[in-house]
């Protein structure tokens, strides 16, 4: 039995677990050859919530995502997942990129695309086991793609493809899901199903973050924004930010340094 002393201490842990932010992003700010991409961005995203970032192209939107999987450097600030480091929590973030950025042509199945989603729990090496196929199979039922499994990934169309790629991230039993203009390029039947498997996901406690551009929905699909063109614009719930004035500042202000 667990000393008085040690019962506290882990308690205190189990309360400062809870009460951290399940994204911590402090004063990021990216740079390429002296030009400025993201400027001191800063927001505190908690567990159960489905963010939006948004903003005009060239904002820095998909630029944020990859300096929070340490695919870009930031040139200031830190991003921390539940108090730790990308590093040290990256099997609990699955990162969904844009289509656009996916070479199509790689000969892989669907099944094994989604397995990719085990390969942290497995190793990169390691054979999978009867748990992770099952994980994979129940991943692609929950986003109709079972049927699917052995087709040629190129095979399928634009949605299909997303549709799969949130398979993979679903079989990586992730706790913070990162997703890039998921809903580019894919028909609303699509949109819909995949959205809702995100608030799913949500009210299960997971942390959604979504680059996304159709202002028509973000009622509909977003607890929180956070908005950028270059610098941070606004960040908050959809009730308090989202307005005329703050979109219109969003979206026509010139990207840079203001």
């Amino acid at each position: 039995m667990l000393s008085t002393e040690a019962s506290v201490c882990i308690l205190k842990e189990f309360i400062n677990t809870i009460m951290q932010s399940a994204l911590s992003i402090s004063n990021i700010t990216v740079t390429h050859h002296e030009h400025v991409i993201l400027w001191c961005i800063n927001a505190n995203i908690s567990a159960g919530n489905i963010v939006g970032i948004m903003g005009p192209n060239g904002a820095g939107k998909s630029t944020l995502l990859k300096a929070m999987v340490g695919n870009i450097k930031p040139f200031a600030g830190e991003i921390r997942f539940f108090g730790k480091n990308f590093k040290d929590y990256a099997l609990k973030v699955a990162y969904i990129p844009q289509r656009a950025g996916v070479d199509w042509d790689f000969p892989i199945t669907v099944k094994e695309v989604v397995l990719m989603g085990r390969y942290g729990h497995i190793g990169w090496f390691a054979k999978p086991k009867q748990r992770d196929y099952d994980m994979a199979m129940h991943a692609l039922e929950m986003v109709s793609m079972h049927h699917l499994a052995d087709r040629h990934i190129a095979d399928l169309s634009g949605g299909q493809q997303q549709r799969v790629f949130l398979a993979r991230a679903l079989a990586q039993e992730a706790e913070i899901y990162l997703l890039d203009e998921p809903f580019v390029g894919i028909d609303v039947t699509t949109e819909k199903a995949i959205i809702k498997i995100l608030k799913q996901l949500r009210n299960a406690g997971k942390t959604v973050v979504i680059v996304h551009h159709d202002l028509q929905t973000v009622h509909e699909y977003f607890d929180q924004l956070l908005l950028l063109n270059v610098k941070q614009i606004a960040y908050g719930p959809v009730s308090e930010i989202y307005n005329q004035q703050i979109i219109q500042k969003t979206y026509t202000q010139h990207a840079g340094m203001l």
